[in-house]
Order: structure tokens, then C-alpha cells, then sequence
């Protein structure tokens, strides 16, 4: 098994390995590319991401700048929005279904670092994956770690660190994140503004 196929797999990989080194160099032109680009020439835009990612749906929108590893392990559904200053570390699969919005300076990192000092100065990493569900949105400077699901219909507050999963139909926030209650009828109603 080489290092790719150790990488998607689970398993710890060398992170130095050339043909990897190669393929962040080619998904980071990418970025820089994209990121360079006018924000009025939306064709060019969404060609470059159509190119980096594995699979896009038909509407989108990424606003400046975009940083990720690999590109090729980012999947998102339709009508999905990612503010300025995100990162994705894609050394395993990252996943968003339709719907999603996520706010500026947001991460999602699936790659970690052994706690074993001497493998971790040997640039030894693991990856696991992130799923996001339908209809999920994501608060400013959240950060997402590697092995968490997210369902469906959820929002997670401004600042949070999710480390665990979330379920479906949740508000969460937090530092580690936590489901703080579930979304209900009361907050379809909420910003309306009573008629007089």
C-alpha cells in the first residue's frame, strides 16, 4: 500500500511523500489561481473549482481565499456558499451535502498528528473524514476536526471547535462544540417581523 492509499484509508501515512508533495503543489496553484482571480469573473471562478474539487453542484459560490491540501477529496451539493479566509485539509474525504453555508475564517481539518513525538517528527499523519449533512449552517471561525459527522438542518455557532458529532436538527455551539438544544417550531418564526 502506498502513502495516497494509506492516506484515504485511515492509516498513518508519510506526509513527505513525493507524489503527495506533488499533488498539494498542483491543488495549491489551484488555490492561488482562484484566489487571484477577479471576483466579477465568475466563469473563470467556477471553472478552477470545478477542476479542484471532486465534485461541486451547480450552484456555488467560494469568496477568497480558499486554501485547501488535495482538492479531489472536497465533494459539495447544490447551492452551497463558503465566506472569505477558508481552509480544508482534504487528506481524507470532506463531504457537504446541499445547502450548506459556512461564515468567514472557517477550517476543516481532517488531517491530525500522532501524540508519539517520534512519529510525529517523522511527518507521520492520519486523516479521517468529515460529513456535513443537508441544510447545515456554519457561525464565523468555526473549526471542524477530523472523524465528526454533522446531520442535517443544523447550525453551529460562531467560534465553536467540533470535535464529536452533531445531530440532525441541532443548534451547537461551543469550545468543545455541544448540542445546546434542538431547532424548533418557535424558530421559523424568529426574525419575522409581526404584521401590524
Amino acid at each position: 500500500m502506498d502513502n495516497k492509499e494509506k492516506m484515504l484509508s485511515g492509516y498513518l501515512y508519510d506526509a513527505t511523500d513525493v507524489s503527495l508533495y506533488k499533488e498539494r503543489l498542483s491543488a495549491k496553484d489551484l488555490c492561488f489561481k482562484y484566489n487571484h482571480t477577479k471576483p466579477s469573473d465568475v466563469k473563470k471562478r467556477q471553472k478552477i473549482i470545478k477542476k479542484l474539487f471532486g465534485k461541486i453542484g451547480e450552484t456555488f459560490n467560494i469568496e477568497s481565499d480558499f486554501w485547501c491540501d488535495y482538492g479531489y477529496n472536497i465533494e459539495a451539493g447544490n447551492n452551497f456558499y463558503i465566506n472569505h479566509n477558508c481552509v480544508m485539509l482534504d487528506c481524507a474525504k470532506i463531504k457537504f451535502g446541499d445547502n450548506v453555508l459556512i461564515a468567514p475564517n472557517c477550517g476543516f481539518y481532517t488531517a491530525g498528528h500522532p501524540l508519539d513525538v517520534e512519529k510525529r517528527n517523522k511527518w507521520i499523519e492520519y486523516a479521517y473524514p468529515i460529513y456535513v449533512g443537508n441544510n447545515v449552517w456554519f457561525g464565523a471561525n468555526t473549526i471542524v476536526l477530523p472523524n465528526v459527522k454533522i446531520g442535517d438542518n443544523v447550525v453551529i455557532g460562531a467560534g465553536s471547535v467540533v470535535t464529536k458529532d452533531i445531530p440532525s436538527n441541532t443548534l451547537a455551539y461551543g469550545s468543545p462544540c455541544r448540542v445546546i438544544r434542538e431547532i424548533n417550531k418557535e424558530d421559523k418564526m424568529k426574525y419575522f417581523k409581526n404584521e401590524v
